[in-house]
């Protein structure tokens, strides 16, 4: 299955690469390497690694397109920014920002982050070079692609706007706070701007929403998981749990680190699903495979599947085949061994390791069971936090991780950022809502609807609240670019 859902994490979205905060979407980014050919050609900027230390003249390639086919001579530069993941040149044929580009005559750019992709400043991953991975280090190159660009392409009195969802979504945000002389406005999608080390309220939500289909959906996902929970405590019953469940390898359980990580494999299904309930990304799936809430639920009440253990079961079989994956990878060590592997032709240089990276030393964002409220159990705080020192050593520890998330608040105001002509879009069915700005004037906060719905392309069957909501926002970016 996936890398992990080690500290999204993605849970860390998009990057724009469909929206993923952490690195739980790789399902469907494999999908989209289906289509191999998008509007906009793949260009190159250059880069400085430490634009903080002058004495530091190292500089790097930054990946980044452009699609100028709704351009007009004057008219605002949109910049897409990408987050914790490659970035996705789909970008360039498709999403509500196109929409917005033709009525307004917009040059359209997606740039890629900084040590993701193909962005790559730095010969390997090392915890050494890590250290030039931070938000304000991708802000500062955001300020200087701006600034450069707009004199070679004579775009000097044009209006740029940034937009982002997710953790790019903040970016956009804190792009308009920090550099206000250089972006005029942004669009801030399921912005979690306020960095939290623990972070229970992702599974509240979770919890919420599918008792939203019906309320004994999250009871019996509770029961199946207790039950689990039971037979992981037996010996003899792993056995039977590996060839349930379809593990790559025979479930060893020899620490707590070991059952955390499996439990939490498997309660990714349910927190996958609902932060991208019923989007507009199976627009790019040749299978028009869109696994939803309802789906799941109406596994979990099937009485003729089993008791709600076998149907928790069914539902891990149904995303493997659904996603052509073999099997379920479960193992805690395999896990800390991939990620520990700096190269960039590691699995993990998929942007796992680097978002694991600035989850430790910037956001938390740790999506724990810390909470009676929502169904799981096994993956607390503790074990997310053990993750950094597993991964980056014993000096990233749980006082290190608060430091830095305080640090990140501080910055940037958390939720409440005060730069103006910013509009943070949020639907109330995405757990990451709740890190976000859901009550200001400048929110737009959608009934509803998930993870970065807003950015999708409409489609017929969207919910009411959803296509006022991209009116909201359209009209909002007139009047901004008109001031």
């Amino acid at each position: 299955m996936r890398m992990a859902r080690l500290v999204l994490s993605v849970v860390l979205l998009f990057s724009c690469e469909w929206c993923a905060l952490g690195f739980h979407n790789s399902r469907f980014l494999r999908i989209l390497r289906h289509r191999t050919h998008f509007k906009g050609s793949e260009q190159w900027f250059v880069q400085r690694l430490d634009h903080f230390n002058a004495a530091d003249a190292r500089v790097w390639r930054q990946r980044f397109y452009i699609n100028d086919t709704f351009y007009r001579t004057g008219g605002p530069v949109f910049l897409m920014i990408g987050g914790e993941g490659t970035a996705n040149p789909a970008w360039m044929d498709y999403g509500a920002w196109l929409t917005f580009a033709e009525k307004l005559s917009a040059l359209c750019i997606l740039i890629e982050h900084r040590f993701y992709g193909k962005s790559q400043p730095t010969e390997d991953l090392s915890i050494s070079n890590l250290q030039y991975l931070r938000s304000d280090q991708a802000l500062a190159d955001l300020a200087h692609f701006r600034a450069t660009l707009d004199v070679r392409m004579n775009l000097t009195f044009n209006k740029w706007i940034a937009f982002g969802g997710s953790y790019p979504g903040s970016l956009a945000a804190w792009f308009r706070l920090k550099y206000p002389h250089l972006v005029h406005a942004a669009v801030a999608s399921s912005a979690p701007v306020q960095a939290v080390v623990n972070f229970p309220e992702y599974l509240e939500v979770v919890n919420y929403s599918l008792e939203s289909f019906n309320s004994p959906c999250p009871l019996l996902v509770k029961d199946a998981s207790d039950t689990l929970i039971k037979m992981l405590a037996n010996a003899s019953k792993h056995r039977q749990i590996t060839r349930d469940f379809r593990l790559c390898e025979r479930l060893r359980i020899n620490s707590k680190m070991d059952a955390a990580y499996f439990l939490e494999t498997l309660a990714g299904n349910f927190m996958d699903v609902v932060q991208y309930n019923k989007d507009n990304r199976a627009f790019e799936d040749p299978k028009g495979v869109n696994i939803t809430i309802d789906v799941l639920c109406s596994i979990m009440e099937n009485a003729s599947l089993g008791i709600p253990y076998d149907r928790y079961v069914m539902i891990s079989r149904l995303l493997l085949q659904t996603y052509e994956e073999k099997c379920v990878d479960a193992s805690y060590s395999k896990f800390i061994s991939d990620m520990l592997n700096t190269s960039w032709a590691a699995p993990a240089a998929d942007g796992s390791r680097q978002w694991a990276y600035q989850s430790c030393t910037e956001f938390g964002y740790y999506q724990s069971t810390d909470s009676s409220m929502q169904p799981f159990s096994g993956f607390p705080l503790s074990y997310k936090l053990q993750q950094c020192v597993d991964l980056f050593g014993p000096e990233f520890n749980s006082a290190v991780v608060a430091d830095a998330v305080e640090h990140t608040n501080e910055n940037y105001g958390g939720i409440h950022n005060k730069g103006s002509r910013i509009v943070f879009p949020n639907g109330s069915m995405d757990p990451w809502h709740i890190l976000g700005i859901t009550k200001d004037p400048k929110a737009v906060y959608i009934q509803g609807t998930a993870h970065c719905a807003d950015m999708y392309p409409e489609k017929q069957n969207d919910l009411p609240q959803l296509v006022e909501a991209r009116k909201e926002i359209f009209q909002r970016l007139k009047t901004w670019i008109r001031e």
